[in-house]
């Protein structure tokens, strides 16, 4: 690989995570909003809340950063079930610790939503970009629509640049 490849791959893959980084912020907001209004308007404690609100977070962030983010035309059905996996593991594990920390240590409930929320942004970027996407990203109309339209400009900057 070249250096100039290199260095688009490079640009490439930040922009992917700052595109990722955003949806997972606008999931974040769907999450502290179900969670706070299941929390402050409900009595459950916060286990139920924190699990409603995260189910509803995973759907909106997943179906963004499919479409979006890693621009993939797979299975939606056989990536979803790659993701239910994924929570299927970190569901019970940040909501046991998530409980412990809240209910038995009186920890601010928002501050331990907080701190689930990071842990699940890092875990889920790389858990979607190295297995749930991997062999599908940049395939579905969205990317070869762009990769139909960008060139031009490109040819122009390669031809100068000789």
């Amino acid at each position: 690989m070249s250096q100039r490849e290199d260095e688009n791959l490079v640009r490439t893959e930040l922009f992917r995570g700052i595109k990722f980084g955003l949806f997972s912020i606008s999931a974040g907001i769907v999450e502290i909003a179900a969670f706070s209004l299941l929390n402050e308007l409900t009595g459950l404690s916060y286990w139920p809340c924190y699990l409603i609100a995260l189910v509803l977070s995973v759907i909106w962030n997943f179906t963004l950063n499919r479409r979006y983010t890693f621009r993939s035309a797979n299975n939606v059905t056989v990536a979803m079930l790659k993701v239910l996996l994924f929570y299927a593991a970190f569901v019970p594990a940040s909501t046991m610790l998530g409980d412990y920390l809240a209910d038995t240590l009186l920890w601010n409930e928002y501050l331990v939503t907080l701190l689930n929320m990071l842990a699940n942004f890092i875990l889920e970027f790389l858990y979607d970009r190295f297995f749930v996407f991997r062999k599908s990203i940049d395939t579905n109309q969205l990317a070869k629509a762009k990769q139909n339209t960008v060139p031009v400009q490109d040819t122009i900057t390669e031809q100068t640049l000789d």
